[in-house]
């Protein structure tokens, strides 16, 4: 496959499943206004990450066709801040004392594309899932729809059962073991990958 799609499932997922400033919104909006009164936040979060995925897709790919020795080199740096990342996550504790604003589709469109650790996510998908010669639609079209449906899935969990995951996990000797697994998945997938996965 010109895309890595099971590890990058994986490694979506596990990006997407933890706690960052999307995360922590849905967590909080979900806390105050419930899952129905929040739907159009988290489309807007979900249908936001789309307007940094194609514009990423279509400057990454037709980079790598001119230069290839800089995707590879971009794979790398990407990897790295992604383990920096889940470096990052494995000593996070979640918080229940968010304050957010009222849920609205507009407010949760601009969430992914203001958020720092979603263009490194999706920058990694494209460098690090993604061969070379994949063409440029293709990748793009691949890693859009992937996080999508994983979003559609996570986010919605995020957003009905965040506080009650928080209060039982929050402070106790599982939240620890529960980030640490969380990064652990995101270094795994990324070390997969560069070890044998998505290049060729």
């Amino acid at each position: 496959m010109s895309v890595a799609i099971t590890s990058f499932a994986v490694f979506a997922a596990s990006q997407v499943g933890t706690p960052g400033p999307a995360n922590m919104a849905l967590l909080a909006t979900g806390a105050r206004y419930g899952l129905r009164a929040a739907l159009p936040f988290v489309a807007g979060v979900a249908l936001g990450k789309q307007l940094v995925i194609w514009p990423v897709g279509f400057g990454l790919m037709q980079l790598a066709e001119s230069a290839p020795w800089i995707f590879i080199a971009l794979k790398y740096v990407s990897a790295a801040y992604i383990v920096y990342l889940a470096w990052r996550v494995a000593n996070m504790r979640l918080k229940t004392d968010i304050e957010a604003k009222a849920p609205g589709f507009v407010a949760g469109l601009v969430v992914h594309p203001l958020n720092p650790k979603a263009w490194a996510m999706i920058t990694a998908g494209f460098t690090a899932f993604t061969a070379p010669e994949t063409p440029v639609f293709e990748a793009t079209l691949t890693i859009a729809a992937i996080l999508l449906a994983v979003q559609a899935v996570l986010h919605p969990m995020w957003t009905y059962g965040g506080e009650r995951i928080a209060r039982i996990v929050a402070g106790t000797a599982m939240e620890k073991y529960l980030m640490w697994t969380l990064a652990a998945l995101t270094v795994a997938s990324v070390l997969f990958v560069l070890f044998g996965g998505a290049t060729k």
